[in-house]
C-alpha cells in the first residue's frame, strides 16, 4: 500500500486494502487556478459508473467555474466558515438526487445512497488525479434548489468544493490545525454480526 505524505504516519488501516480509499481526505487549501473541461469532466465520468438501483442513475451534479457568470450565485451559497476557504475552488459543484424514478415515476428510496455512491467514485477519481475534493453541508439548501432552477422531484443532497492543491500556509490560522487527515472509528465501532450494537 502506498500512502501519500499527507496520510502517512496518522492514518493505519487495519487490513490491506488499495490506498486510494486512505489517501481520499477534505483538505481546504486550493491554488485559485481554474480547471479546463479537460481536467474537471474525468470526475463526472467517473460518478457515471456508479452503482444505482434499478439502474436508475438518480444522481446530478450542477457546477459554477471560478471566474464564470454562474461562480457568484454559487459561492454565495455557502455559509461564512465555507467561504473562507472555498473561494479558492476551481469549481463548485451542487449535489441533487432524483426523488422518483423517470421510467415509472415512483419513489426512488434509494436515491440518496445511489448519489452518495455517486460522489464517492468523483471523490476517488479527484484523489487520483491529485485534486482537493471537499463535500460540504454547511450552504443554504432551500436558495440553492432556487438558484439551479431544481423540480419537486429532486433533493438537494450537498455541496462539493473542487480545486488543485495550494499551499495550507495561504488558510486562515484557525483553519491550519484542521488541514490534515481524519482518522476513523474502529471497525468494531462500525460492522457487526447478527445484531446492531446499541452505540
Amino acid at each position: 500500500m502506498h500512502l501519500n505524505k499527507d496520510v502517512e504516519g496518522i492514518r493505519k488501516p487495519n487490513y490491506e486494502i488499495d490506498s486510494i480509499f486512505v489517501n481520499r481526505w477534505s483538505a481546504r487549501a486550493m491554488s485559485g487556478e481554474e480547471m479546463s473541461n479537460d481536467e474537471l469532466m474525468p470526475l463526472f465520468e467517473a460518478a457515471r459508473w456508479a452503482p444505482s438501483a434499478s439502474n436508475a442513475q438518480e444522481w446530478r451534479f450542477v457546477f459554477a467555474k471560478r471566474n464564470t457568470s454562474n461562480w457568484k450565485k454559487f459561492f454565495g451559497l455557502l455559509a461564512d466558515g465555507n467561504k473562507v476557504w472555498a473561494k479558492n475552488a476551481s469549481v463548485l459543484v451542487v449535489v441533487v438526487s432524483r426523488k422518483t424514478m423517470e421510467y415509472k415515476e415512483k419513489p426512488a428510496p434509494t436515491h440518496s445512497f445511489d448519489t452518495g455512491a455517486a460522489w464517492m467514485s468523483l471523490a476517488l477519481e479527484g484523489t487520483k488525479r491529485n485534486y482537493v475534493i471537499h463535500a460540504m453541508a454547511g450552504f443554504d439548501y432551500e436558495k440553492a434548489g432556487k438558484v439551479i432552477g431544481l423540480s419537486e422531484k429532486y433533493a438537494v443532497e450537498a455541496m462539493v468544493a473542487i480545486g488543485k492543491k495550494g499551499k495550507k500556509e495561504n488558510l486562515p490560522e484557525a483553519l491550519l490545525e484542521k488541514e490534515k487527515p481524519s482518522i476513523r472509528k474502529e471497525l468494531e465501532e462500525i460492522a457487526f454480526e447478527g445484531k446492531m450494537n446499541k452505540n
